[in-house]
């Protein structure tokens, strides 16, 4: 019930933006007067501040194309599948991210995965897939993208009407205006005046807004657990409950990286820091593993392709690899 409540509220706030573009739009064509030109045009103009943002990929993603990627593509589709979500159209790396995401981006809403380099030569064939898996299993569905689009309008809101500070060069030039001119008039009252009627009318609107930006961040909240579950059950398709954990406690610890980072600095290739990473992997009670371990979903011969056609991404990124902490 609380998560319908929420979806309700989203889309009334959803309703309540493309109603001041739509306004707009009608005041502009039924008016031919200058006056109403410019009403029309503040109102389509607030509706597009207000309005969700769409995803986009980071201003440093490369996306790969499809034909000097094949491997990657590949599993990349394979565990979508498995996972059951759409196949990203779209595959992408980030230098110095360590970690995955996969969203969908721009007005076509198209499928893309952004997988870090730093993780992803650090991880085996099967926690790649892991990997992967825990990336689709933590986007957002249909509903969350509604309801979080809402939060980001009512904080647009919440910061027009509460966060505008006064201008600290007005405040001083009418501070020097003030001492200048002891005993005659000067244009304070009105600016000060103006100021408090402004802050007034802000505060009266926003008091609806802070409460309904209350109310949907707790019905949100209240459908976090069910969320989490719904990851979790998505993600053990390709891992094991423990498995995942170790995955996570890999990912929050960066406890890869430091190693990489020395390796780099020291002008090991490639082949050498890739080697470096798996081989507390390679040790197990019952001796040495040819192999790191894999999947069905990834072998480690894919995983040898995948890093084959990574490897000019890869010398370039290394050489980055100090500025993450």
């Amino acid at each position: 019930m609380k998560r319908l409540i929420a979806l309700v509220l989203a889309l009334l706030v959803h309703a309540l933006t493309l109603a001041f573009v739509v306004l707009g739009v009608w005041t502009i064509v039924i008016t031919a007067e200058l006056a109403g030109w410019l009403i029309g045009g503040l109102l389509i103009a607030i509706g597009w501040a207000l309005r969700p943002r769409l995803g986009h990929l980071p201003a440093d993603a490369e996306v790969l194309d499809r034909s000097s990627a094949k491997e990657l593509y590949a599993v990349a589709e394979r565990v979508a599948d498995k996972v059951g979500v759409k196949r990203p159209r779209k595959v992408a790396i980030r230098d110095l991210e360590p970690s995955a995401h996969y969203f969908r981006a721009g007005p076509l809403r198209t499928p893309v995965l952004v997988v870090g380099l730093p993780l992803w030569l650090a991880l085996t064939p099967r926690q790649r897939a892991g990997l992967l898996a825990c990336a689709y299993a933590g986007a957002p569905t249909g509903e969350q993208i509604i309801v979080n689009g809402a939060l980001f309008t009512l904080g647009e809101w919440r910061e027009s009407l509460f966060g505008a500070e006064p201008s600290k060069v007005r405040d001083e030039a009418q501070t020097k205006i003030a001492m200048s001119s002891v005993g005659a008039n000067h244009p304070g009252t009105a600016y000060e005046t103006m100021g408090l009627i402004g802050r007034i009318f802000g505060r009266a609107l926003g008091a609806p807004v802070l409460l309904l930006e209350y109310a949907l961040r707790r019905l949100a909240r209240s459908g976090e657990s069910l969320g989490a579950q719904r990851r979790l059950a998505l993600a053990q398709r390709v891992l094991s409950p423990g498995e995942l954990a170790e995955l996570d406690e890999l990912v929050a610890s960066r406890r890869y990286l430091a190693p990489m980072q020395a390796a780099a600095l020291r002008g090991e290739g490639v082949p050498s820091i890739r080697d470096g990473a798996l081989a507390g992997c390679l040790l197990t009670d019952n001796g040495v593993l040819v192999n790191p371990p894999g999947s069905d979903l990834l072998g480690a011969a894919e995983s040898a392709r995948i890093d084959d056609e990574l490897l000019a991404h890869y010398s370039r990124a290394i050489r980055g690899f100090g500025l993450i902490s």
